[in-house]
């Protein structure tokens, strides 16, 4: 393959890398934090929660339960250890079985959203906040991504220390609580580059035509990284590289594939 190939190529397949990197970590996030959300927003949409990330979710959680559950029973098989168990009132299983408790009751909700399809207006709405979120004066984002993880992960520090949350539990909480905001900044960050993808286009358009007509000056053209035509060159090669260089910018500022919620 000839390196004129290689360099068209090149952009489109850092653009499918990025795609594919920004949806795993959406996703991945979205398994660890799916126990939270349905405490910190129980009225979410009916395709808010994918079936693939509740399926996962829930291996995670099993997988969780049986780890902590392991750990600790290896530690009391250490000789001459004082092993002491963890104190609190729940632990890992008991938000495991709270856990599954949740996906009863929002499962029953779902069903009867996706039977009565005119209840809802928005499926894949992430749901209002608990209400003394709302009373906070921030905005919708600043309340996804810094204020409910914040306030998860001081639980977890806090609720160990009144002996409410065993070790194990608390962990889980912070570990969540992270996942929960990056996954929240990961969906403030597809909408964002959304828009800046369309004002980009709009600025560098007439950008394109100037360099065409010859009448972009070095700043413009220093603006897309562009140089100017031959003075000699035909009309028609001229309009089918604006259209090729139109093309090569909306697939480099196009906004990735929004990942499956």
């Amino acid at each position: 393959m000839s390196p004129t190939m290689n360099q068209q190529q090149t952009p489109m397949n850092i653009n499918q890398l990025q795609d594919f990197a920004i949806n795993l970590v959406y996703n991945v996030t979205s398994i660890v934090s799916y126990p939270l959300e349905m405490g910190l927003r129980p009225n979410y949409g009916s395709r808010y929660i994918s079936p693939v990330v509740q399926f996962f979710s829930i291996g995670f959680m099993i997988l969780a339960t049986l780890f902590f559950s392991l750990a600790q029973a290896f530690t009391r098989m250490i000789p001459f250890s004082q092993f002491r168990g963890p104190v609190g009132l729940i632990g890992i299983g008991g938000i495991s079985r709270l856990f599954f408790l949740g996906m009863l009751i929002h499962g029953v909700r779902i069903f009867r959203l996706m039977t009565h399809m005119e209840r809802e207006e928005n499926s894949l709405y992430e749901g209002p906040p608990l209400f003394f979120f709302r009373k906070l004066p921030y905005s919708f984002w600043v309340v996804r991504i810094v204020v409910e993880p914040a306030f998860v992960f001081a639980l977890s520090i806090a609720l160990p220390n009144f002996f409410l949350l065993e070790p194990s539990a608390a962990h889980f909480l912070a570990l969540s609580s992270i996942c929960l905001a990056m996954k929240q900044y990961i969906a403030w960050y597809l909408q964002w580059q959304f828009i800046r993808g369309l004002l980009d286009n709009r600025h560098i358009g007439p950008i394109i035509a100037k360099v065409v007509e010859g009448t972009a000056t070095a700043d413009e053209r220093s603006r897309v990284h562009l140089a100017s035509f031959p003075k000699n060159i035909p009309e028609d090669l001229k309009h089918q590289a604006a259209v090729y260089i139109a093309k090569a910018y909306s697939l480099t500022n196009r906004p990735p594939i929004p990942p499956e919620q």
